[in-house]
């Protein structure tokens, strides 16, 4: 039943990372599509809280009926599904550990060529600057010099002053706007700090659950069904 819960939690966890995800994250998707494909957690906490669930149900089943088969069968399962975790979560955290190069070496050329050209980059990074209430990646001199800038006779977009239209340099350099990059950098701690926690719950119940069909295992009557 416990396992089944833990099941639920997950498959809760991975449906709110699929449904809420950050726009400044959907805008990062293309440059770092090769890690987002290894390391979908939102998939992969809906496929494993599903998996949860119904191993929940064989583990009951494999009790009721006293098969060593089916408690094997489940112990095998849990087995592999704990290493599976076990292994995203490292490489989960190696890919966070230099997430923070990736962004910064991504996020201002993209500004400077892109913002302002491309409708689905200048969109994301509007709602993204108007959501967080930030301006650029570091600030507004992520816009000096792009091809933003040159479209609108040196001015900014309006976020940088807030909100004020047309935003200058000048204006922008003596208002508090910061840049949005410490805001992602919270919003992508925030949910690790969230998913790690639920994850670390669900694995301690895992091992349990293998303790207690090993436990069931050795003490049935050898019934095989």
């Amino acid at each position: 039943f416990l396992l089944q819960l833990s099941g639920l939690s997950l498959l809760a966890v991975g449906i709110w990372l699929t449904v809420d995800r950050d726009p400044f994250l959907h805008l990062l998707a293309p440059f770092s599509n090769q890690f987002l494909q290894l390391i979908n957690i939102g998939l992969f906490c809906i496929s494993i809280g599903a998996t949860l669930v119904l191993l929940g149900l064989l583990g009951s089943c494999g009790v009721r009926k006293e098969s060593k088969c089916l408690q094997l069968t489940f112990f095998s399962i849990i087995l592999v599904i704990f290493i599976s975790e076990v292994a995203a979560g490292v490489v989960a955290l190696a890919y966070s550990s230099f997430a923070e190069n990736i962004l910064r070496a991504w996020a201002t050329p993209v500004l400077q060529n892109d913002y302002g050209i491309d409708p689905m980059v200048t969109r994301i990074w509007n709602t993204t600057m108007t959501d967080l209430k930030c301006c650029g990646f570091s600030n507004y001199t992520d816009f000096m010099g792009s091809e933003f800038e040159d479209q609108n006779e040196y001015g900014l977009p309006p976020s940088c002053c807030h909100n004020i239209d047309p935003c200058s340099p000048a204006e922008a350099a003596h208002l508090p706007v910061q840049g949005c990059f410490d805001h992602i950098l919270k919003i992508l701690r925030e949910k690790t700090i969230t998913v790690g926690g639920i994850a670390a719950g669900v694995g301690l119940l895992e091992i349990a659950a293998m303790i207690i069909s090993m436990y069931l295992f050795s003490h049935l009557d050898g019934k095989v069904s």
